[in-house]
C-alpha cells in the first residue's frame, strides 16, 4: 500500500491525541511514541519495493523516497531511545509534544514524496509549525549552570534571573525560528509563482522540459534561487543560517537534536529534486549554490571555534556541513545528488551520536558546555568512545563516513572542474579539525574528579553501539551505499 508509511503515523498521532486528554506518565507516553515509531519504520522498509503515485500525481513513491522515509523514521526512533521526557519538556505537556514531533516526521514523508510545487509547499510548512511549538515546550528551569553562575555561549558569567534559570529562552528560539521560516516560506512562494508564470505548471514532471527551454534566462534563474532559498532554511544554509545558535541553544536537547538532523536529510533530498529541475548547461546555478556553500562552510567553521556551548558548537557545524552537501548538490549530476545524500545521511549518524551523549549527561536537561565533557573517559567510557569516534568523523579523519562523505564531494567536484571550490572545502576541512580536537581533548586528555559517573541505560547502549558500528560501516563500504542511492535517484527522475 502506497500511502501505509504516512498512515501509521497518521494512526499514531491520533492515539497520542487521546492519550493527552488523560493522565500519564512522561515515561508511558515516550515509550508508546517509541512503540508507534518501531512500528511505522517497520511498515516503511516493507514498503520500499512500492512504485506509484496518489491524488492526481501530487505525491509519487518509488525506491528513493521510501528509503529517506527510512532514514526519517530511524533517526527519529533513536532520539527516543535516549531522550528523557521529564527533563527537556514542560510536565504535562509530554504528550503534545510527542503528537507535533510526529506530525513533523508525517510532514517530512509527505515532503519526500511530494511531486509538485503547492503539495511541498504544504507539506513544508506542516513539518516546520509543529517544530516551532516543540522548541517552544521547554522547561522553564534548564539552563547552563557553572558553579551556581548562568554562562553564555562564549563562557561568561551573567546572574540575571533570565539567565540562570533560562526563563524565556526557549520563547524567543521559537519566535525567531518561525520568523525565518516564515521569511523562507515568502520566499520560495515568490519563486513558485515565478515558476508557474514561466512554466504554466506546478507538477515537477511538466517543469524540467519546460525549463530546460527557458534556461538561463534570468527571470528563470531567480525563481529556481527563492525556491531553494525555502530549502536553505531547512537545512541551516547561507543566507538563511541565521537562526540556527539561538535555536539550538533556546530549544530542548531532544528537540534540538531532532532539529539539527532529520529536517537535514529532507532537506537536502528536495534541494537534489529542485536543482534536478536545472538543465545540466546552468553553470550560473552552478556558481551560486556553489558560492552559498564554501560561504556556509567559512561561517559555520570560523563562528564554530569560540563556542563554549555544546549545541550552539554543533549548529555552526552544521552550517558547515550542510555547505558540504549542497556543494555536491551543485554539481547538478547525478552521482553528485548521490554522494550529497551520502554526506547528509552520515551527518545524520554522526550528530546523532553527539547528541547522544549530550542527552545522556545532561539528565536536568540543562545546555552542556564544553568543559562538561571533562573526564567523560572515567565517567562513561562507552560515552567517550561514541563522541570521539563521532567527532573524528566529523572532522573528516578517516576511516569513518564523514571522511569518504567529504574526500567524495572533493574528487567530484573537481572532476566537474571546479578547482577553485575544492581549495576552499580543504581549507574549512583544516579548520575544523580544530575544534573537533578540543572537545576530544577534553574528554579523554582531561579529569574532573567533581562530576558524577554517568550510568547510560541498555537502550541508550544499544542506540550509541548502533551508531558506531553504522559511523565506520558506511565509511568503511561507502561506494556500495552510493551506487543504492544513484540508482534511487535514477528512478525518481524517470
Amino acid at each position: 500500500m502506497l500511502f501505509l508509511p504516512e498512515l501509521t503515523i497518521l494512526g499514531a498521532g491520533l492515539a497520542l491525541f487521546a492519550v493527552s486528554l488523560g493522565q500519564f506518565q512522561p515515561r508511558t507516553v515516550k515509550n508508546i511514541t517509541a512503540y508507534v515509531l518501531l512500528i511505522s519504520l517497520v511498515t516503511t522498509i516493507c514498503s520500499i519495493g512500492n512504485n506509484g503515485t496518489m491524488f492526481f500525481g501530487a505525491f509519487k513513491v518509488d525506491l528513493f523516497t521510501q528509503i529517506i522515509k527510512s532514514i526519517v523514521v530511524l533517526g527519529t526512533f533513536i532520539i527516543m531511545l535516549f531522550s528523557n521526557p521529564d527533563a527537556g519538556v514542560k510536565k504535562g505537556t509530554q504528550p503534545e509534544y510527542y503528537l507535533f514531533m510526529l506530525m513533523s516526521v508525517f510532514g517530512l514523508m509527505m515532503l519526500v514524496s511530494a511531486n509538485e510545487l503547492l503539495a511541498i509547499f504544504v507539506s513544508l510548512e506542516l513539518s516546520s509549525f509543529t517544530v516551532y511549538l516543540m522548541v517552544a515546550m521547554r522547561k522553564n528551569d534548564t539552563g547552563a549552570l557553572v558553579n551556581g553562575t548562568a554562562q553564555d555561549s562564549t563562557g561568561h558569567g551573567h546572574a540575571g534571573i533570565f539567565c540562570q534559570t533560562g526563563q524565556g529562552m526557549q520563547s524567543e528560539a521559537a519566535m525567531k525560528y518561525l520568523l525565518y521560516g516564515i521569511t523562507a516560506s515568502g520566499l520560495m512562494l515568490f519563486g513558485m509563482s515565478y515558476i508557474y508564470g514561466l512554466t504554466g505548471s506546478t507538477e515537477l514532471p511538466v517543469l524540467a522540459p519546460a525549463l530546460a527551454k527557458i534556461f538561463p534566462a534570468p527571470v528563470a534563474v531567480v525563481a529556481v534561487l527563492l525556491i531553494l532559498a525555502g530549502f536553505f532554511y531547512k537545512v541551516a544554509l547561507f543566507p538563511m543560517q541565521f537562526w540556527v545558535p539561538d535555536v539550538y541553544e533556546g530549544a530542548g536537547n531532544e528537540a534540538t537534536a531532532f532539529i539539527a538532523t532529520v529536517p537535514k536529510v529532507v532537506g537536502i533530498a528536495l534541494l537534489i529534486r529542485i536543482a534536478s529541475l536545472i538543465p545540466a548547461s546552468g553553470q550560473e546555478v552552478t556558481w551560486v549554490l556553489g558560492s552559498c556553500a564554501v560561504i556556509s562552510m567559512f561561517y559555520g567553521n570560523l563562528a564554530a571555534l569560540v563556542q563554549k556551548d555544546m549545541k550552539r558548537l554543533l549548529g555552526y557545524s552544521g552550517i558547515a556541513h550542510a555547505g558540504f552537501a549542497l556543494l555536491s548538490v551543485a554539481m547538478l549530476g547525478l552521482y553528485g545528488f548521490a554522494i550529497a545524500m551520502y554526506y547528509i545521511i552520515g551527518y545524520l549518524l554522526m550528530t546523532l551520536a553527539c547528541f547522544l551523549v549530550i542527552c545522556t549527561l545532561s539528565r536536568n536537561g540543562s545546555n552542556l558546555q564544553v568543559s562538561d565533557m571533562a573526564g567523560l573517559y572515567k565517567r562513561a567510557p562507552l560515552l567517550a568512545i561514541t563522541l570521539a569516534c563521532a567527532l573524528f568523523a566529523l572532522a573528516g579523519i578517516p576511516p569513518f563516513v564523514g571522511f569518504m562523505g567529504k574526500f567524495m564531494v572533493m574528487v567530484e567536484v573537481l572532476h566537474k572542474g571546479y578547482l577553485v571550490f575544492v581549495v576552499l572545502a580543504t581549507i574549512n576541512t583544516a579548520i575544523a579539525i580544530y575544534y573537533y580536537l578540543s572537545i576530544v581533548r577534553q574528554a579523554w586528555c582531561t579529569d574532573d574528579k567533581e562530576r558524577p559517573a554517568a550510568t547510560p541505560s541498555l537502550l541508550v547502549n544499544a542506540a550509541a553501539f548502533f551508531l558506531l558500528i553504522t559511523i565506520i560501516a558506511m565509511g568503511v563500504f561507502a561506494n556500495p551505499v552510493v551506487n543504492t542511492l544513484a540508482a534511487a535517484l535514477s528512478t525518481t527522475f524517470s
